[in-house]
């Protein structure tokens, strides 16, 4: 995924004059690409990454098309404040790209850990927030940013949990991308990286359909709701917390427009016990695609269950 962001960069730079890069001390082998095709539009603004929102705000004043990189740790979250003030209110063309989201950063522990980036800012107004599931998604979101004048969230998870597309699908801002038909009692919608997980997960009920979220900000409530009234049960996945993520989003538009049981899998309300590898902390948190099945499993039997005392 990341050398799918590296060529969409590049791309964009070389296509349009006002794409410029600015990172806080990171990624160096990364942005060979945009520093061997574009030199003059590297600017490494150091580990100082609110004055880099700042820069990155004024530049956008100026008529360019900041990206800003940074680990989704530090961008969006130490940066919140810039983002609303600098970037959001003014409704200003800015792509902030958020690398590591999760647990990818496994061993640099909690600080490096990312699961509340998207919950910091989907109250932000203006704020457009894309969650790619692999490199396909990744350059149609990449692509779908640089269309939108106003400011862009990209998170990128990781890379090697398999492919989801053969190609780029085609994106609209806000819509599902389905990946899978089905017309079984389970809908699953995932985002990022356990769009691949859910995919395995899903394979133990069979006709369960399964979606796509690259978009958690906007979310078109009314494909949502469709999917909604067209199954039992909608399970969402998400390498992100069960609060303020997709998840949340989802049980949001359900229970306005279309009341239905919606199981939300994600990392629950407590930060990692230990450090370990990136597959050990997604098995820590009960993201590996036999837990979240587990998951799912207890969820439809507690429903059932309830069901059985309401009658």
């Amino acid at each position: 995924m990341r050398d799918a962001f590296s060529t969409a960069l590049v791309a964009a730079a070389r296509a349009d004059e006002r794409v410029l890069l600015l990172t806080g001390d990171h990624g160096y082998a990364l942005f060979d690409g945009i520093r061997q095709a574009c030199p003059d539009r590297f600017l490494n603004a150091g580990v100082a990454e609110q004055n880099m929102v700042g820069v990155a705000a004024g530049l956008a004043k100026g008529g360019f098309r900041p990206v800003v990189y940074g680990l989704s740790a530090f961008v969006p979250v130490r940066v919140l404040e810039q983002i609303k003030i600098d970037v959001c209110y003014e409704n200003l063309p800015v792509l902030f790209v958020g690398d590591g989201a999760g647990f990818v950063y496994s061993h640099l522990g909690t600080s490096h850990q990312s699961t509340e980036d998207v919950a910091a800012i989907r109250a932000v107004p203006n704020l457009t927030i894309l969650s790619p599931a692999d490199a396909a998604e990744l350059t149609a979101c990449f692509e779908l940013a640089l269309t939108l004048n106003g400011p862009v969230y990209l998170r990128m998870g990781k890379a090697d949990l398999g492919v989801v597309h053969d190609a780029p699908p085609r994106m609209t801002l806000g819509g599902l991308v389905p990946v899978r038909a089905g017309d079984g009692p389970l809908a699953w919608i995932a985002t990022g990286s356990m769009v691949r997980t859910a995919m395995v997960a899903a394979a133990r009920w069979p006709g369960s359909a399964v979606y796509s979220a690259p978009c958690l900000k906007p979310l078109d409530a009314e494909e949502v709701a469709a999917v909604c009234r067209r199954h039992r049960t909608v399970v969402t996945v998400e390498e992100h917390s069960v609060f303020g993520g997709l998840g949340g989003a989802v049980a949001e538009i359900a229970a306005d427009r279309a009341p239905t049981f919606v199981c939300r899998v994600g990392v629950d309300d407590r930060f990692s016990e230990k450090c370990g590898s990136y597959q050990y902390l997604l098995g820590e948190h009960g993201l590996d695609a036999g837990s979240v099945a587990r998951r799912v499993e207890e969820f439809l039997r507690r429903q059932t269950a309830g069901l059985s005392w309401a009658a």
